[in-house]
């Protein structure tokens, strides 16, 4: 594995942004309900179909089982109260006119139906920056054993914070001070005693115990092969954000997202994976994970089940789910997902000796032909 500065990877994604930037928000329309109980208790036990279960502007969301058998949220939001959140409801979170606030929001819930609001346990106010500005893009919440651990970005904004104690509140600590640096995207990922961050999509490098610093150099993790690039000229990451990783038996599985067209803000914004003996690889070929996934975390229920979360991230207001197996989105950056938060039952195991992941429902679990790389 090539050791490679970590900074070299934020090119695609501060790219993205600033395209992204020309784009005015869509329409809003009428706002949709989220599904009720007893049609996400049924869809829960049944495994099948994607579950609407959450409303308001939220990004990048990430739910996590707790110790206390409570789901935790979280995600990239606008700061509590924000009138734009009515007023502009499909604000796409990026240039002058960006909704994205300050703070980590986090809410609870026993059964993925009624949602409590834990208010903002994390605040730019609690960041190591000695500038820290305003933004506060895709929090992750990992437990630790005995105490929690919060990271997000963008990559100038970048902490590694812990809690005091197993209570998901302040006052954070920063074990790895200014070692930290600027990361884009930063995840975490255990592997028997070793913690590891991933970021940029993706670098991943082991921590020291106590998250005091890093315990060896960044390696990257690319998946083997390539495919034809916007530019001409053949690419082989697995995208350009949103990189996190799970053991699925043996394999490690480093998962990533992209636009189906690999280019920014044009196509479905969708999962892709990659799987190796070893954490540091090396990574078999790019395998698609699911249409509309992009940046969504693979979470397991209580039963075990596997889910992903989804969530609006287009240019113009959602699509009909009809027929959209087959068509193609490559004009605009487009999506099934409502605004708020959806999650898709997904197949998590090993098909011919090998890792494999894939959304079950049909509008999701089918490769767009709007997809830069041909897929089975």
């Amino acid at each position: 594995m090539k050791l490679i500065p970590s900074l070299l990877m934020l090119g695609g994604s501060l790219v993205f942004q600033a395209r992204a930037e020309i784009y005015p928000s869509p329409e809003p329309g009428p706002l949709p309900t989220v599904m009720s109980r007893t049609e996400i208790e049924s869809g829960l036990a049944k495994h099948e179909r994607a579950l609407f279960i959450k409303t308001g502007w939220i990004r990048d969301p990430y739910i996590v089982l707790g110790p206390d058998d409570f789901y935790y949220l979280t995600g990239t939001t606008p700061d509590v109260g924000d009138p734009r959140e009515q007023s502009d409801p499909y604000n796409v979170g990026l240039g002058d006119n960006s909704i994205v606030g300050g703070t980590v929001q986090v809410w609870r819930s026993k059964d993925l139906v009624e949602w409590e609001s834990l208010g903002t346990p994390f605040t730019m106010k609690d960041s190591m920056r000695p500038k820290p500005g305003k933004l506060v893009w895709a929090p992750e919440l990992h437990w630790t054993g005995e105490r929690w651990a919060l990271v997000h970005c963008p990559a100038a904004k970048a902490n590694l914070a812990l809690s005091a104690g197993p209570e998901l509140k302040g006052p954070w600590s920063h074990p790895m001070k200014g070692k930290l640096g600027d990361k884009h995207d930063p995840s975490l990922f255990k592997d028997g005693d070793t913690w590891y961050l991933l970021w940029a999509d993706t670098l991943i490098a082991p921590l020291e115990k106590g998250f005091t610093g890093f315990a060896g150099e960044a390696l990257r993790i690319d998946p083997a092969g390539s495919r034809p690039g916007p530019e001409g000229k053949p690419i082989s990451r697995i995208g350009h954000e949103g990189a996190t990783m799970l053991k699925v038996g043996d394999k490690y599985v480093h998962i990533g997202t992209a636009w189906s067209t690999d280019k920014g803000r044009k196509g479905s914004y969708n999962l892709y994976y990659c799987s190796a003996d070893k954490i540091t690889g090396p990574y078999g070929p790019r395998k698609f994970a699911g249409r509309f996934l992009g940046h969504g975390t693979p979470f397991q229920t209580r039963d075990g089940k596997w889910w992903c979360t989804a969530f609006f991230n287009a240019n113009v207001p959602p699509l009909p789910r009809d027929g959209i197996e087959t068509r193609d989105l490559s004009a605009n950056a487009q999506t099934i997902n409502q605004r708020g938060v959806t999650i898709v039952p997904i197949e998590v195991g090993t098909k011919d000796g090998d890792a494999f992941i894939r959304a079950k429902d049909p509008a999701y679990a089918t490769p767009g032909p709007d997809e830069a790389q041909k897929f089975q």
